[in-house]
C-alpha cells in the first residue's frame, strides 16, 4: 500500500464511520460523499476501488439485519464444517491452517526474557500495523498510526525480550494475507503468550471462514465451555495478533458488531471488506 492508498483508507474510514453510525437512516451516496468532501462520482469510484463493492452494497454488508442473516443461515454449516475439518475455510488462506504454538511457562511468566523478537512496520488496507516475530512464528500484530506508541505497546507485552527492528521471512509470509497473494504465502505459524484457555479460544477464531461471523456463545460452545461467554469475550479482547487471528469476526448474538481493540470503525471496515471479498470469490 502506497501513501496515497493509505490516505484513501483514512477517507474511507471516515465514510464507514458515518455509515456505521447512520445505517438505520440508509444514507444515500450524496450524503456520504458530502461527509468526506468528495463529489458523488469520485467517492463512488474511490470506495469501490477500496472495498470492491459500491457504498450501497457495503452498507448492506454492515447492517444488523445482514449480520443476523449470516449468523442464522450460514454459521452452523460453514463455521462447523471449517471447525470439524481443522481448516479455516476456502475463503481464508484456502486450505492453509495457521498453527499456534504456545510459549513455554517460563517465557510466559518472565515477559519473554532471553526471547529474540524481530519487529517491523507495514501498511495494510485498514491502516498501519506493527508485526513482530520470534524464530517460531508471529508473536504480535497490531494496528497503530503511531510507531512510537506501537513499539511501546509491543514492549509492554514482552518487557524483557531482546527487540530488533528487522523484517524477516516469517513477517513477510504473514503480511501476504492482506494482498491475497496465495502463491507466495507459506504456512504461517504463531508463537503466542497466553493461558491454555486463551490459546484454545484464539485457535477456534482461526476456524471462522472469511466473510462469515460467529457469536461469543458459539465460540464458547466450540471449546466445550457453553457458560463461559464472558470469559471467551475477555480472551478475545486479549488477542495479541490483529487480523491473522480474526477476532473481528465475532459479534453479539443481536447482530451488533460490538467492540474491537483496534477501534469499532476498523472492525466495521474489515467485516464489510471481507464480506465483499468473499462475495466476489463466489462469482
Amino acid at each position: 500500500m502506497n501513501e496515497q492508498e493509505h490516505i484513501n483508507y483514512i477517507r474511507i474510514a471516515e465514510a464507514i464511520e458515518y455509515i456505521r453510525e447512520n445505517f438505520k437512516d440508509q444514507p444515500n451516496l450524496d450524503d456520504v460523499a458530502a461527509k468526506v468532501h468528495l463529489s458523488p462520482f469520485h467517492f463512488q469510484r474511490l470506495f469501490t476501488e477500496w472495498a470492491g463493492v459500491s457504498p450501497k452494497k457495503f452498507l448492506q454488508y454492515i447492517s444488523v439485519e445482514h449480520a443476523k442473516h449470516m449468523l442464522k443461515e450460514k454459521e452452523t454449516t460453514l463455521f462447523d464444517a471449517a471447525y470439524e475439518t481443522g481448516l479455516s475455510g476456502t475463503g481464508r488462506l484456502h486450505d492453509l491452517f495457521i498453527k499456534i504454538e504456545g510459549m513455554t511457562p517460563g517465557e510466559f511468566k518472565n515477559g519473554g526474557e532471553n526471547l529474540s523478537i524481530n519487529y517491523s512496520y507495514a501498511e495494510s488496507p485498514f491502516g498501519n500495523i506493527i508485526v513482530a516475530s520470534t524464530p517460531k512464528g508471529i508473536c504480535y500484530m497490531a494496528f497503530s498510526e503511531n510507531e512510537d506508541q506501537s513499539l511501546s505497546d509491543l514492549k509492554s507485552h514482552f518487557p524483557n525480550a531482546i527487540l530488533k527492528q528487522k523484517l524477516d521471512l516469517i513477517q513477510q509470509n504473514a503480511l501476504y494475507i492482506f494482498t491475497h497473494d496465495w502463491d507466495k504465502l507459506h504456512q504461517v505459524k504463531l508463537h503466542l503468550k497466553g493461558t491454555d484457555f486463551q490459546l484454545k479460544v484464539w485457535e477456534t477464531l482461526l476456524k471462522i471462514p472469511m466473510g462469515e461471523l460467529a457469536t461469543y456463545g458459539k465460540i464458547a460452545e466450540k471449546i466445550h465451555k457453553p457458560r463461559a461467554s464472558r470469559a471467551v469475550g475477555t480472551a478475545i479482547g486479549n488477542n495479541p495478533v490483529a487480523f491473522l487471528i480474526p477476532c473481528h469476526r465475532v459479534i453479539q448474538s443481536s447482530g451488533h458488531f460490538g467492540g474491537y481493540m483496534w477501534g469499532n470503525t476498523r472492525k466495521t471496515a474489515i467485516i464489510g471488506w471481507e464480506a465483499a471479498q468473499s462475495h466476489a470469490s463466489k462469482l
